[in-house]
Order: C-alpha cells, then sequence, then structure tokens
C-alpha cells in the first residue's frame, strides 16, 4: 500500500522535432537508419525472462527495397504460446499488487527513454521495416506513443482517485483491480505507438499481457520490449510472441484464464474473433472484455462554400500520407459540382508535384511504399478495375511498380455513380475516390454520406457556412467516432482527440483516453461499517 496520495507528472503532448536540413535530430535518424539498414538483427519470442530463439524464423525486408534483408524473427508452436500464458500467470500476483504509483512510475521512465536515447531507434526502425517518412515515424512511434504513456499515466490517477461518497457510521471506497486472468493484445503494422499502447495500457492498470505484434511490424515490436526492459518492467508481465495467427489465437482463446482481448486491425478478423470468444465462453472464469479499433472507409465531404485550396490539401494530405495506411484516412470524397473542377485540378498539381515513390531515408519524399506484396496486388487490382470501367477514371496517378518496393502512385479515382466499389471498399492505400455531386443536393449528399458504408470511424466537412456545418454535424453524428470541422480527418492526438470509432470501425473504446483504461480494471467496492448492529429489529417494527 502507497503511503501517500501522489500527483503524477502533468501529462503534456511531445514536442514534434522538424528533421529540417541540418538540425541534430535529422543526422541521428540518418545515422541509426543506416546502422539499422547495413546490419541484420535476430528478434527473439519474449516469455517471461527468456529470449526464444525457436529457428523457424522468417525474414524481414523493408518494403520499399523488399529484396533486401535486415533480419528475422522467430517464430512459436503452440508450446511456447501456453508458456507464454504460464508466464503471464505466474507474473499476475505480484504485478497486481504492486503499488500503482511502481507502475506508473516504469511506464513515465519508458516515456522519457523514448524522448531521449531510444528516440532515434525507435523512429528509424518504423521508417525502415514500416516505410514511413520521418515526419510520420516521428509523429507515430516517438510523440504518439510517449503521448500514450503519460497521458495515460495520469489518467491511471484519476480513475483510482474517483471514490464514492460516504454516509454516516461507513466508509465506502473503490479499488480498481486488474482483470482476473491475462490479456492479449493483437497489434497492427501501421502505427508502432498503437503496436505499444496496446499491452502497455493493459499493464498499467495492473493487468499481464500476452501480445501478437503484426509479422509487418516485429523490427520496432523489438525496440519497443528493449524500451520496456530498460524501464524496468518485470518479467513476464508482456510476453511477445510471433507466428502463426490462427495457431496463437486459438492456444489463447482456449484458455480459462484468457479475461480480456484489446485489439486493432481488419473488421473480419476482429468478428471472427468475437464470434470465437462467444462460442468459447463457457470456458471462461469470467466474462472478456473485448475492446476493438477496426476499419475504416472514412470520408470528406466539401460545401460549396469551401475554400478549394483547403480541400485540395484535406485531400493530399488525408489520403496520401503514409500511403494511406492510417485507419483514419481519408478514402471517399464528396465535392460540389460548381468547385469540383478547381479543387481536382490543385489535387493532380499537389500529386505532381510529389516525387515519385521512394525510400524514406531520403527525406524529400512524401510518398514511400505499402506495407507488403499482398496490399500492392490488391491496390494495383482496384486502380486496373478503375481504367476499364466505364462508370470511373482514373483523374490523378494510377501508376505502381514492385519491382524494388511496394509503389503505389497516389491516385484519384472520379467516380460517376456514389456506390462504385472504391466509394464502400476498405482500401487501406494511397487511392482516394471522389464523387461530384449537384450544389443543390448538399442534404441528400449528406445522407448518401452517413448512409454509404458500413464504418463509422473519421470523417470530416469543410465548409465556410455555419448552418451548412450544424447540419453535416448533425446528420453525420453517427457515421464517425471522430468528426474533423475544416480539416483533414487524420492525426487525433493523445490527450486532445480521443480515437476510436462504432459500427463496423470498433468498439469506440476511445484510445488516449480514460475511457479505454476502465475497461482494464474490475472495481471492488468496499463497505466497512464502524459500529456494527446487534439487533435484527428495525424501528419500524416498534
Amino acid at each position: 500500500m502507497g503511503k501517500g496520495f501522489f500527483q503524477v507528472p502533468t501529462a503534456i503532448n511531445e514536442p514534434i522535432k522538424s528533421y529540417a536540413p541540418g538540425t541534430p535530430e535529422r543526422e541521428e535518424v540518418l545515422k541509426q537508419y543506416k546502422a539499422y539498414y547495413n546490419s541484420k538483427v535476430d528478434v527473439p519470442l519474449y516469455i517471461g525472462s527468456e529470449e526464444i530463439k525457436t529457428g523457424d524464423t522468417k525474414p524481414m525486408s523493408p518494403p520499399h527495397d523488399h529484396k533486401h534483408l535486415v533480419g528475422h524473427y522467430h517464430t512459436a508452436q503452440k508450446e511456447h504460446v501456453e508458456k507464454a500464458i504460464a508466464s503471464c500467470l505466474n507474473s499476475r500476483k505480484a504485478w497486481a499488487d504492486l503499488t500503482w504509483e511502481q507502475r506508473a512510475a516504469i511506464f513515465l521512465k519508458a516515456a522519457e527513454l523514448i524522448a531521449g536515447p531510444y528516440r532515434a531507434k525507435i523512429n528509424a526502425a518504423t521508417m525502415m521495416a514500416q516505410s514511413k517518412t520521418i515526419h510520420q515515424a516521428e509523429i507515430d512511434a516517438a510523440c504518439e506513443f510517449i503521448d500514450f504513456l503519460r497521458f495515460n499515466v495520469e489518467y491511471m490517477s484519476q480513475i483510482y482517485e474517483e471514490q464514492p461518497d460516504s454516509a454516516e457510521g461507513i466508509w465506502n471506497r473503490v479499488e480498481y483491480r486488474p482483470l482476473e486472468g491475462f490479456v492479449y493484445a493483437i497489434t497492427p503494422f501501421n502505427f508502432t505507438a498503437i503496436a505499444g499502447n496496446l499491452p502497455a495500457s493493459a499493464a498499467m492498470m495492473g493487468n499481464v499481457v500476452v501480445w501478437k505484434p503484426s509479422d509487418s511490424q516485429v523490427y520496432s515490436a523489438k525496440v519497443i520490449m528493449d524500451v520496456f526492459k530498460e524501464a524496468g518492467l518485470p518479467d513476464g508481465v508482456i510476453n511477445m510472441v510471433m507466428g502463426d495467427p490462427v495457431m496463437i489465437t486459438d492456444t489463447i482463446l482456449k484458455s480459462p484464464d484468457f479475461s480480456g482481448l484489446h485489439f486493432t486491425g481488419s473488421t473480419h478478423v476482429f468478428k471472427e474473433l468475437w464470434k470465437q470468444i462467444g462460442t468459447n465462453i463457457h470456458t471462461y472464469k469470467t466474462y472478456p472484455r473485448i475492446v476493438g479499433e477496426t476499419g475504416g472507409k472514412d470520408f470528406i465531404i466539401a460545401h460549396p462554400t469551401a475554400k478549394p485550396a483547403q480541400v485540395a490539401t484535406a485531400i493530399v494530405r488525408g489520403a496520401f500520407e503514409f500511403q494511406g495506411q492510417k485507419c483514419s484516412a481519408a478514402s471517399r470524397v464528396y465535392l460540389p459540382k460548381s468547385t469540383a473542377d478547381e479543387i481536382l485540378e490543385l489535387v493532380k498539381k499537389d500529386i505532381e508535384s510529389l516525387n515519385k515513390p521512394g525510400s524514406p531515408e531520403d527525406m524529400s519524399n512524401f510518398i514511400t511504399a505499402v506495407i507488403h506484396e499482398g496490399s500492392f496486388n490488391k491496390l494495383a487490382k482496384f486502380i486496373d478495375q478503375a481504367k476499364a470501367d466505364s462508370d470511373a477514371i482514373v483523374f490523378a496517378g494510377g501508376n505502381y511498380d514492385k519491382s524494388k518496393g511496394y509503389f503505389i502512385e497516389p491516385t484519384v479515382i472520379v467516380a460517376k455513380d456514389p456506390k462504385y466499389t472504391t466509394m464502400c471498399t476498405e482500401l487501406f492505400g494511397p487511392v482516394v475516390t471522389v464523387y461530384v455531386y449537384e450544389d443543390a443536393a448538399w442534404s441528400e449528399t449528406l445522407e448518401l454520406v452517413d448512409g454509404t458504408s458500413e464504418y463509422a470511424l473519421t470523417g470530416a466537412v469543410l465548409s465556410q457556412d455555419r448552418y451548412a456545418i450544424d447540419e453535416a454535424t448533425k446528420a453525420l453524428q453517427n457515421c464517425a467516432g471522430n468528426f474533423y470541422i475544416n480539416d483533414k480527418p487524420t492525426g487525433a492526438v493523445v490527450g486532445q482527440q480521443p480515437f476510436g470509432g462504432a459500427r463496423a470501425s470498433g468498439t469506440n473504446d476511445k484510445a488516449g483516453s480514460a475511457q479505454n483504461l476502465l475497461r482494464w480494471i474490475s472495481p471492488r467496492l468496499i463497505k466497512e461499517t464502524f459500529v456494527t448492529p446487534e439487533d435484527y429489529r428495525y424501528p419500524f417494527l416498534g
């Protein structure tokens, strides 16, 4: 038990470094990138105190240079997954009993390590293994991850401070216990910060975790584990395993001690996991918590009063940063007929000003590669289909090449049909589809935006007309968990814009807020009576 009520350091958003030519951070991250590129790493499984090398390995290569090998990672067999579960359960009591300020100190130290000695390492790893530009790596792997750790500590202290009222002669208090069992964290390739936050947020609240990172993010996942270890995270609290996702998941979800799923990934996979958990429900000691952030078909709608240059910039940044591989990336756009031509020409001009997609080591590149060949082939197929279809045209871009890296040129499709396939299907790449509506059909187009997609993650409206903004905000209240006015639909900042969506986009448990942390605790109310009654008779009995 702690011997005081502790105030944690006030959380502030980590300042974003510029990496402008001549800056020391630019030189440092390029030096680290070269060191990683010219060496090979061997990533083990992290189970308890062991770093296990199974000998069954898979290669790791940069998406922008897929013939170049930067290392291997070891994959787990069923016995290793079972060992990870056992490691969690063996570590649970000591970790759950550790006073909260000691847990907080570990993750605050992790934040400082990322802000300082690990900043170039985690950014360079993300640049190379996930093909992010330095700006995208900095706002993700460094700043957002630091923000998650710092703000979650602050939210944790606020949760613990929330206590019930007490009446005369009694004392009511609530303790916020971790879940009984272990949490399974499944993380995506596209954000190093999410990969670190999903296991860390559950662990911060006293839980133990089996973490399965994406196959395409293992390189930077190792850096995350290095940070946690140096920060003093005890062995067995977070166990990292890689390998066959079906085998790993089946093994974990059959355990009676499975108590929670923290997931970011595809909608289909999340629904299948939910179904599997439901099928196994009689196996578990407790009802598992299920938290997921999944797909999106995120929109921009411009009102006739919107400034064309602002709309064009929102499209280019919202759709093409990190090659459109953000859950929040703009994927469908609705433009008014009166300004559509001007906006589209501005977008085309911006696309033509970009360098051809290339390596993030060349910091003049705005666009690099998509994550793997499967993503490349899917996107190329949709682009080719748009070129062939009579109800769509490829207005800008449309080229692709995978001879060296998985490069897709930023592409704008203009569809005549508002329900054209690329207006509805999640693509997860630098391809945006535009539908031009009649100016007088503004209200009807809002209904179209709301009804077109199964997803409800992010969306944006651009307008100079406050009545139109109000109408859009009301009409689109259910189709975007994060809604942006006069901005692109990406770039949520921890502590400012808690992130998550509903419908097929997830459970909307808002990463970067106390709402998410509340899912990883099981409150216990304790009522203490100071003078205990000794007679069952109440006064009304006379």
